[in-house]
């Protein structure tokens, strides 16, 4: 039996709960099924997601409708540049009545954070996402404080705007399992949602279809979907591409590596299987791998294009296992 033709093994029950996350996060999100179904695919693997595009696209509205699609705490932070990393963590305040210092949380303690252009502060306050994306925990004055779980940061950028931002760093972007342009609307798209807005604002009325444990749940079952060796060969010899082209500075990293199998496999349980195919590393390829990579001589605007678009020749140049 070749790898396209295995029998599917996710449950009923699961396809109920991710159908019905797609569904309720569709409602307000119109015309864009296939930026639903990655941020989805970012929260079943538990990782995080960059949403990169003009401003008034639905950037902050994808983030809010996927946390109150999700019956958990929900935060924004709005990035500017005087924005401090105590802003973002909490800290440390003293008590009269004890004498002693207390730890106050910052809005980083939520299951779902949205991080609104968050390349309007400075690396610094940057910095302070880094262990939560990674570990999730929290250290500090000395003590390391777990996240809730499930745990996701959301955040947005204006890639076309340069006027007091500070450009991610390599390692902030590394910590984002997806990077995501949303694009314009079609026309009879951009209809509905004026005919969506003409009683009020439609996020209002969304209520939750899961909670927690729930999504805790599916993350598990992510991690029960099947990779066979030739697929996973398949994954690795597009890492190598990348290292191997001349054409990039930086090719993926083991992190990178490890992101897309993870991507793959949520992807594969979104989609009703318990199997991961080669077609899954091709779709999700540029998105995983194209902010892990530098190239030579792409810049600003220009270059996540021209980056998405070399991966995906590689990736065509990759020899493609039966």
């Amino acid at each position: 039996m070749s790898i396209h033709q295995r029998e599917s093994g996710v449950t009923a029950e699961v396809s109920e709960w991710i159908a019905r996350l797609e569904g309720n996060m569709s409602a307000v999100v119109l015309g864009k099924p296939e930026v639903v179904r990655l941020c989805v695919v970012a929260l079943l693997a538990g990782e995080h997601v960059l949403l990169e595009d003009v401003p008034g696209v639905g950037k902050t509205l994808i983030g809010k409708a996927l946390a109150k699609s999700v019956g958990v705490e929900f935060s924004r932070i709005q990035f500017t540049p005087d924005l401090l990393p105590s802003d973002i963590i909490g800290s440390s305040v003293f008590d009269a009545k004890t004498s002693e210092f207390v730890y106050n949380q910052g809005p980083i303690f939520s299951n779902i954070v949205l991080a609104d252009e968050i390349n309007r502060t400075t690396p610094r306050t940057q910095s302070a996402l880094l262990e939560a994306m990674s570990d999730g925990q929290v250290s500090a004055d000395g003590h390391t404080y777990d996240l809730p779980q499930p745990f996701m940061v959301i955040a947005t950028q204006n890639p076309f705007e340069y006027e007091g931002t500070y450009p991610l760093p390599e390692s902030q972007l590394d910590r984002f399992l997806l990077r995501i342009s949303i694009g314009y609307p079609s026309r009879e798209d951009e209809r509905q949602v004026l005919d969506s807005h003409r009683n009020g604002e439609p996020i209002d009325a969304l209520s939750p279809v899961l909670d927690g444990p729930q999504i805790i749940a599916l993350q598990k079952a992510v991690r029960g979907v099947t990779v066979d060796d030739a697929v996973s060969g398949y994954l690795l010899d597009i890492i190598d591409a990348t290292r191997a082209c001349d054409q990039f500075r930086v090719g993926a990293s083991t992190r990178g590596a490890l992101c897309l199998y993870r991507a793959c496999q949520a992807l594969a349980l979104v989609e009703g299987r318990d199997f991961v195919t080669p077609d899954d590393i091709k779709r999700l390829a540029p998105d995983v791998l194209a902010h892990r990579v530098i190239s030579k001589g792409a810049i600003h605007a220009d270059q996540r294009a021209a980056t998405e678009t070399l991966i995906g020749q590689l990736v065509d140049e990759v020899r493609v296992p039966s």
